[in-house]
């Protein structure tokens, strides 16, 4: 029994045969229940599997992934519905309803599938970084820019001193000019495009903390991060930047938004308070 590899998730099997007992018995709750891992804490799952919290974090490391939150991503992608069938591609014969109806749904998988493996600790270490930055850059690059955007507006409703680039020269400008004192914020749906890919090395090497956003949590950009908050998304057919990575790449930045603002909500109250009251005399 202890050699076989029953009904487990497929990236599970290689590894099962060395594997101790209580290791066995991790890989079989986790290939039963994989809805309830995914929801779960390492503690949770210690406890439904009379094991240790020791033992989950060797048993994930055995694995071949650096912990519980690196085991549920890949965890993800067995329990949902495979991408080219939950996604679903805009064809050109099409009709309008049907085309529509396509985009909503995906972008409501990406929503939906996003939260369930949003890494709220990393969330919580991002905020608190941005929190005591001296200045927070934003760099994205194409269709990534309306979330970089985004993002500046907000901060800066905030009081912080945020400025985003989408320009690979000033990119680079900054970076050489950011300090530890700072934050880089990079935004990439892929996570592998060479000029930003450069930008962020360059940011690395100043001593700036980095705080990655992308789709991708496994992608080059991500090998550079210090905080990677990633989210699902699919690109299709006469859509070459996804409307549904966008709106969770959004999303991601919304959340983010909020708990920076949860750290010190009388201070950023009353900040949004003034703003709007200054906004609406604007309006008729």
């Amino acid at each position: 029994m202890e050699n076989s590899s029953p009904n487990l998730l497929s990236f599970l099997v290689p590894y099962y045969k060395n594997f101790t007992k209580s290791e066995q018995k991790l890989a079989a709750y986790i290939s039963n229940y994989p809805q309830q891992a995914m929801k779960q804490t390492i503690s949770e799952i210690a406890e439904k599997t009379n094991t240790s919290e020791i033992t989950v974090s060797r048993f994930c490391r055995k694995a071949g992934f650096s912990g519980l939150q690196d085991l549920k991503i890949s965890l993800s992608g067995e329990i949902f519905t495979p991408l080219e069938s939950v996604f679903q591609d805009i064809k050109v014969d099409d009709s309008v309803e049907y085309m529509a109806k396509k985009l909503f749904g995906n972008i409501c998988t990406g929503l939906q599938d996003t939260l369930k493996i949003l890494d709220f600790s990393a969330m919580e270490a991002a905020a608190e970084k941005i929190n005591s930055a001296r200045k927070i850059d934003i760099y994205a690059l194409g269709m990534s820019s309306i979330v970089a955007h985004d993002m500046e507006n907000h901060l800066i409703r905030l009081t912080k001193s945020a400025h985003s680039f989408s320009d690979t020269h000033m990119q680079a400008i900054s970076a050489s000019l950011l300090t530890p004192e700072d934050v880089l914020i990079a935004i990439s749906h892929t996570g592998s495009n060479i000029d930003l890919l450069n930008s962020v090395k360059v940011a690395k090497n100043s001593g700036a903390p980095i705080i990655v956003i992308t789709g991708y949590p496994n992608s080059p950009i991500t090998k550079l991060a210090d905080i990677v908050l990633s989210g699902m998304g699919c690109e299709v057919t006469y859509r070459s930047e996804s409307t549904a990575s966008r709106l969770v790449h959004l999303a991601i930045a919304d959340v983010l938004y909020t708990c920076i603002i949860m750290k010190d909500p009388d201070s950023y109250i009353e900040n949004l308070k003034q703003w709007r009251r200054e906004i609406a005399k604007h309006r008729l």
